[in-house]
């Protein structure tokens, strides 16, 4: 996998936080222990609640007990493959509706069309990059359990549309081009914490290895120009030595 999403501690969400994902639970079916292990991580920086497991017999007596809001499902699984726990799960009336993601070396697509005839909502081929798999998880999760996530974030005076790619500032439109929105996207989903420029580049770009930290420092300049006019308060604050955050405080 193209591990571009440095793995990051869990946080939590603020009240003013309307994106209500601190409920919501994720299965993750994956025998590769490092690529768990950076699943899990950012899955619960995001404020999902996950749990792992390494094989489908797992899976399936897990599904059992309990169902997720979401699975993430391995194709190559050892005992019973992701593709066979794919099929039993949309065979069964209880499981039926569950959202599937389908992880996969297999990009071939025929090997696609057979993963989704089999019942997957989604397909995703390694290598790919943690910012498109949380993309594919959120727009699932709409899609399927509206109540659980929303696309809307606010604090204070200011707010961030998710679906309709907007910013407003009170009545005022502001303008961001799509860098700045996912940075503000990144820092406002998780007001308080601390992110260096390293995880904000793996977070927000998905392909740190070429881009210059210093980047960062760009980006958010221009976005707290575009924030903040006037005598209107910054929102963003610069740790020195650290990174940057989004004001928990902001408008308090």
């Amino acid at each position: 996998m193209n591990q571009t999403a440095e793995v990051s501690s869990k946080s939590s969400n603020s009240a003013r936080n309307k994106t209500s994902t601190a409920t919501t639970r994720i299965l993750l079916v994956e025998d590769e222990a490092a690529l768990s292990t950076l699943l899990t991580y950012n899955l619960e920086a995001e404020g999902f609640e996950v749990e792992s497991l390494e094989c489908g017999d797992e899976a399936e007596a897990r599904l059992d007990e309990s169902l997720p809001d979401l699975v993430l499902l391995d194709w190559m699984l050892p005992g019973v493959s992701g593709l066979e726990i794919c099929r039993r799960i949309r065979a069964r009336e209880k499981t039926r509706a569950l959202p599937i993601i389908m992880l996969t070396a297999r990009g071939e697509e025929s090997e696609k069309i057979r993963g989704l005839a089999t019942g997957a909502d989604d397909y995703i081929v390694k290598p790919f990059s943690v910012p498109e798999l949380m993309a594919r998880v959120r727009a699932l999760l709409r899609r399927s359990r509206p109540d659980r996530i929303t696309g809307l974030l606010t604090a204070g005076d200011l707010s961030l549309d998710r679906e309709n790619w907007r910013v407003h500032r009170g009545e005022r439109h502001v303008h961001l081009g799509p860098t700045e929105f996912r940075l503000l996207d990144h820092l406002m989903g998780r007001p308080g914490r601390v992110f260096s420029r390293a995880q904000l580049l793996d977070g927000v770009w998905g392909e740190a290895a070429e881009i210059d930290e210093r980047t960062v420092d760009v980006h958010v300049g221009r976005l707290r120009k575009a924030l903040s006019i006037g005598e209107e308060q910054d929102p963003i604050r610069t740790v020195r030595g650290a990174g940057y955050s989004f004001d928990e405080h902001f408008g308090k």
